[in-house]
């Protein structure tokens, strides 16, 4: 998993450039290998593919995404889940092919297929005579 490494350790974390109100939670994530691709499952409950920001800048891949509190009717007994905002970022190597990323959302996991770059066939020079 060399080729993609993560920039934070912790479950929740706060904007560096403090440029974000309030706490950010980072989304569990799941990371796999195949022969031409790594491929990422992040696990983001509720959230909508319009509330998710995935951008690519200088090799690093950030995941950034609203959440919206439910309007519940009523009086507030009891409150386990947390709400806020999510980020995670990446750092990509230059393994991945940056330009054939593809993300999908299905049932509140978000899907980031990174390609391998394909590796170069063995090949012979030939020498001109010049």
């Amino acid at each position: 998993m060399s080729e993609l490494a993560n920039n934070e350790n912790m479950n929740m974390t706060t904007s560096a450039e403090g440029t974000h109100s309030g706490p950010y939670f980072e989304p569990r994530v799941d990371i796999y290998e195949t022969e031409k691709a790594l491929i990422l499952l992040a696990d983001l409950p509720g959230i909508g593919e319009d509330d998710i920001d995935i951008d690519l800048n200088d090799g690093e891949l950030t995941i950034l995404g609203k959440q919206k509190k439910d309007a519940a009717s009523g009086k507030l007994l009891l409150e386990e889940f947390e709400h806020g905002n999510f980020i995670r970022k990446f750092t990509l190597t230059e393994r991945i092919d940056q330009s054939k990323i593809q993300a999908e959302m299905k049932n509140g996991v978000l899907k980031l297929t990174l390609p391998l770059v394909e590796k170069m066939a063995p090949r012979k020079i030939v020498i001109n005579n010049g």
